[in-house]
């Protein structure tokens, strides 16, 4: 079964434009770490889960010790292949955590 968390977070308020382009900054500098395979398994993790979500956006953000796909706003669209979906997400040790603004698969080095 797939690992779920549920996180609470608080809005950046006025440092948001500043909080936004230091996360740019940092994704740009994170994906050099990673090797272009990490690349494309976080890639194709994406199109499954616009298979299945229909959502605000979609982002991959790289961090330190893994990969961040944020499902913004999300409303499920299949819900029998997002079950398929992340049951075999859960075999490649990816694990989904929720908050109140989405959300957030996380893909762990490999």
């Amino acid at each position: 079964m797939l690992q779920e968390k549920e996180l609470n977070s608080r809005s950046a308020g006025f440092y948001a434009y500043a909080a936004a382009r230091d996360a740019r900054i940092r994704a740009v500098a994170m994906w050099s770490t990673y090797t272009p395979a990490e690349q494309v398994r976080a890639e194709r993790a994406k199109l499954g889960l616009e298979l299945c979500y229909s959502a605000k956006g979609i982002h991959v953000n790289p961090r330190k010790k893994f990969i961040a796909i944020k499902v913004d706003n999300p409303t499920v669209r299949d819900r029998r292949n997002l079950a398929l979906l992340e049951q075999d997400y859960a075999m490649q040790g990816i694990t989904k955590v929720v908050t109140e603004q989405g959300v957030t698969y996380r893909i762990p080095r490999i």
